[in-house]
C-alpha cells in the first residue's frame, strides 16, 4: 500500500504516461497486470481551454482504471488551473503536471521540461494547479535541461513548498532524450532533499531494476515507461518480486499473441477496425520483439487493414514457433 496525498494506491510500481501509447486499453491490460498506479497519456492544457474534440477523448477515464492521474502540460498558469479543473471533472484522482517531455514540439513551446529552465514559473504553475483542485497535485520532472543545469532538486523543493503531493523524477535531463544510462543518483539526491513521497523513472525493464532502484535511492515508488511496451507482465512480476522475492517466468510466446490479440481488439471496440489497427501497430512490434523470425510478421502486420487477417497470420506464425 502507498499513500499520495489523500489517495490509497494497492502497489507502489506505476504505469509512466507515455504519448500514443498510454491509452484506455493498455492502461487496462496494465491494471489487469498489477499495476498499482496509472497516468493518462499527457494531454494539452491549451487544448482543454480551447475545447478541442482530440483533448478531450484523451482525459476519458473508464471506471475500472481508477485509481488515476490525468497528466496535463502547459506554460500558462492560468490556462493550467483551468485544465486540472477540468480534468478533476473528468474523474482524475491525481492531477500530474508535465515537467519532463523532451519532444521539440513541446519544449519549443515552453512546455514540458523547458519548465526545467524556468524554476520561478514552474512553481507558479504548480501554486495555480494546487489551489483550484480538490484532489492531490503530482508533477513530473528531469534530472535537468542539460548537463549545466542540473536542478532537479532545486524544481522538488519548489513543487513542494507549492503543495505538490508527490514528484516524480526521470534520471536523464532534456538534452539525453533518452539515450544513454539514467542516473538513479539524482532520484537519491531528490528523495533526501524532500518530505514527500518520490518516485523513480528511467530504465526499469526487470523486478530486479524496480528492487535496485528502491535500494539505491530510497524512492518511494518506481514508474515503468518504455519497460512496460509489449511487456505489461511486467506489473505482476514486480509486484510479485518486490513483495516475495519470487521470480515469475517471462510470458511463453503463446501467451504473448494471445496478449496481442486480445489487445487488438480492445482497440478496435474503443476506436474502431481503421484507427485501431493503425495504433496497435507499434504495440505488435513490442509484443513479437525478440519471438524468433518475427521481423518478417511485424513488416506484414504494417500493411494489413483488416483484424481477422492479422488473426490468421498471428495463429499461423504461432503454429510455426510451437
Amino acid at each position: 500500500m502507498m499513500q499520495i496525498g489523500n489517495v490509497t494506491l494497492k502497489n507502489n510500481v506505476f504505469l509512466a504516461p507515455m504519448a500514443g501509447v498510454t491509452d484506455t486499453a493498455f492502461r487496462l491490460i496494465c491494471k489487469s497486470f498489477g499495476c498499482g498506479f496509472l497516468y493518462t497519456e499527457m494531454v494539452s492544457a491549451k487544448g482543454i481551454f480551447y475545447n478541442s474534440k482530440n483533448t478531450k477523448s484523451l482525459m476519458e477515464i473508464d471506471p475500472k482504471e481508477k485509481p488515476i492521474a490525468i497528466q496535463i502540460f502547459g506554460s500558462d498558469p492560468k490556462i493550467m488551473a483551468y485544465a486540472a479543473a477540468k480534468a478533476e471533472e473528468s474523474g482524475a484522482d491525481i492531477i500530474d503536471i508535465n515537467m519532463g517531455c523532451p519532444t521539440p514540439k513541446i519544449v519549443n513551446n515552453g512546455d514540458g521540461s523547458a519548465l526545467m529552465k524556468d524554476p520561478i514559473l514552474a512553481g507558479k504553475i504548480i501554486d495555480s494547479v494546487v489551489k483550484q483542485v480538490q484532489v492531490p497535485v503530482t508533477v513530473k520532472i528531469r534530472k535537468g535541461w542539460d548537463r549545466n543545469s542540473i536542478n532537479a532538486v532545486e524544481i522538488g523543493r519548489i513543487a513542494q513548498e507549492q503543495g505538490a503531493a508527490a514528484i516524480a523524477v526521470h534520471g536523464r535531463t532534456r538534452e539525453e532524450f533518452y539515450s544513454g544510462k539514467a542516473d538513479w543518483d539524482i532520484i537519491r539526491q531528490v528523495k533526501e532533499a524532500l518530505s514527500i513521497p518520490v518516485i523513480g523513472n528511467g530504465d526499469i525493464y526487470s523486478p530486479q531494476d524496480a528492487e535496485r532502484m528502491i535500494n539505491e535511492t530510497d524512492c518511494d515508488a518506481v514508474l515503468i515507461g518504455r519497460g512496460a511496451r509489449g511487456n505489461p507482465w511486467i506489473f505482476k512480476r514486480t509486484v510479485e518480486y518486490l513483495e516475495s522475492g519470487r521470480i515469475i517466468l517471462e510470458p511463453t510466446p503463446k501467451e504473448k499473441i494471445e496478449l496481442l490479440l486480445y489487445h487488438l481488439d480492445m482497440e478496435i471496440q474503443n476506436k474502431g477496425e481503421d484507427i485501431g489497427i493503425r495504433e496497435m501497430r507499434k504495440h505488435a512490434s513490442w509484443y513479437l520483439k525478440g519471438l524468433p523470425g518475427s521481423s518478417h510478421v511485424k513488416s506484414q502486420i504494417f500493411t494489413m487493414t483488416k483484424r481477422e487477417e492479422i488473426k490468421a497470420l498471428l495463429n499461423s506464425y504461432l503454429d510455426t514457433i510451437n
